[in-house]
Parts: structure tokens; C-alpha cells; sequence
């Protein structure tokens, strides 16, 4: 059997998903806060599914002979966090099942993959000329990207209240995502010359040493502003390998060909 600890694994059980590299546990895009030791004995049952881990085995890979706790007590805590964090009982386990006297088994079905970059934020766009009329200008692009990346149902983008309290912040991306909690980063720049825009944009991982995934630039006639601002959207939408729902589909389809009926090369 593939181990669990095989470099960047998810595993997917239900609506949740753990990541292998950060350790983060969510539901739906949404990151749960759990404390260390219900983590590891979750990562501990994950990588044996359907396999009775007993508690000394918890004890010896979580509880070193050196440390000095009540260990009972200590585990039974860890069980009944992880229960309440995963919406779990012993009564009606669905994911963790008790063995009286014996230990612990994930029950529930998983699936292994590839992360998927499900959350996003777009930092303000800098503007790249002096003129402070333009700072409207790039606030205006960068609340249109949010706005647009935000119609794709399986993203989750931060909204543009919070991501505009970091205009002219100067701090790691990774510091920065950890306080958004969110796995991806998009900055860029805009710089407006005369009737013609050009945006830069770069998709960051944030939680992998600061790694580009992708980058390019747009330039545009101000009267394809609209198809500038679905360019770079859809462009992301494909690098954070975002399937979009049959629902959605047309939309996109619908908006593009809209957008392509109501601009007119320069």
C-alpha cells in the first residue's frame, strides 16, 4: 500500500481533506483548527485505513517514555477532539471506530490525490506608474479579479475587504497566507500608458517555499478591459487545476462570448 507520507498526498474522506506537507485539515475549502496530538493519531489512522492501531501504538509513536502525562487521560482528550473537529461519535462512528480495550480504526472510505489549490487570495495590484489617479485604476482591477474568480463555486477567494488591508504591506507571502488562511497567493502589477494596460500576474504557492506556479502578462486597449479581466481570471482558474461544474461551464462559455461581441481591437 502507497504510504500516507508520500510527498504532497492528500487524502480526501467525506467532505474533508488532509494535507500531507502543512498538516491542515479542511472541510470544503474551510481550514479546521486542530490541536497536535488529535492530528498526528488522525494521520496515524489515515495511513492504515481499516486497520486497528492500538493504543500503545499511539503511545509509543505519540506519547514518548520520557513524557511525564497521564496518559489515559491524554489520549482519550486527543479522541474526543478529533471526534468533535471530524462531527464524529463512538456511538455512530463514521470515521473512527472504538474497540473496547483493544484501540482505534478509521472506517470511513478515503482517496488519495494531488492537493488541490481550492483557496486564493489577490493581493491589491501595484501600480507601476507615479500618477496616483492610477491607484483607483489598479484598485479597480484588482476588486474585478475578485469578483470574477469568486463566480467559480469549487474556489474559495478571500473577499476584497480583507485582502485590501494588505495594499503596501510589506511581508513574506507565506506569513501573509497563514493569516488568510489560504493556500495560494496571486500578485501583480498594473501599469496604464496612454489608451493602452498592461497587468503582470504571478500565481504563488504560499505554503511551499514561496513557489511560482505560473505567471504571465496582458496588454490590452482600454475599451478590452473586460477581456483582459477574464483573460487573467481564466488563466488561474486552469493553473490551480480548478474543475469547474457543469453549471458553470456555459456561464464561462456565455461570458466569454459576450465579452468577445462587445470589444473591438485598437
Amino acid at each position: 500500500m502507497e504510504s500516507f507520507r508520500s510527498s504532497h498526498t492528500v487524502v480526501r474522506f467525506g467532505g474533508f481533506e488532509l494535507e500531507q506537507y502543512s498538516g491542515e485539515l479542511r472541510k470544503a475549502g474551510t481550514r479546521i483548527r486542530l490541536q497536535e496530538q488529535p492530528l498526528q493519531i488522525l494521520r496515524i489512522l489515515l495511513e492504515h485505513p481499516g486497520k486497528i492501531i492500538t493504543r500503545e501504538d499511539l503511545r509509543q509513536k505519540i506519547w514518548p517514555s520520557d513524557t511525564f502525562v497521564d496518559f489515559d487521560h491524554g489520549i482519550n482528550n486527543a479522541i474526543k477532539r478529533l471526534r468533535e473537529a471530524l462531527g464524529d461519535s463512538a456511538e455512530t462512528a463514521s470515521y473512527i471506530e472504538t474497540l473496547p480495550r483493544r484501540g482505534y480504526r478509521f472506517i470511513g472510505k478515503i482517496e488519495r490525490g494531488t492537493p488541490n489549490f481550492c483557496s486564493l487570495a489577490v493581493l491589491p495590484l501595484e501600480k507601476l506608474s507615479g500618477d496616483p489617479e492610477q491607484e483607483y485604476f489598479a484598485d479597480g482591477m484588482t476588486e474585478a479579479l475578485i469578483t470574477t474568480l469568486a463566480k467559480i463555486g469549487q474556489l474559495r477567494v478571500v473577499s476584497r475587504t480583507s485582502c485590501m488591508l494588505y495594499r503596501g504591506v510589506r511581508k513574506p507571502l507565506r506569513e501573509i497566507a497563514r493569516e488568510l488562511e489560504v493556500d495560494t497567493i496571486i500578485e501583480g502589477t498594473v501599469l496604464r500608458a496612454g489608451p493602452r494596460v498592461r497587468i503582470t500576474a504571478q500565481l504563488i504557492d504560499a505554503q511551499r517555499e514561496e513557489t511560482h506556479l505560473w505567471a504571465e502578462s496582458y496588454e490590452r486597449g482600454l475599451s478590452d478591459i473586460l477581456a483582459l479581466q477574464a483573460d487573467v481570471a481564466q488563466a488561474v482558474a486552469r493553473e490551480v487545476q480548478v474543475k469547474l461544474t457543469p453549471q458553470e461551464k456555459p456561464i464561462w462559455r456565455e461570458r466569454t462570448l459576450l465579452i468577445q461581441r462587445h470589444t473591438r481591437p485598437i
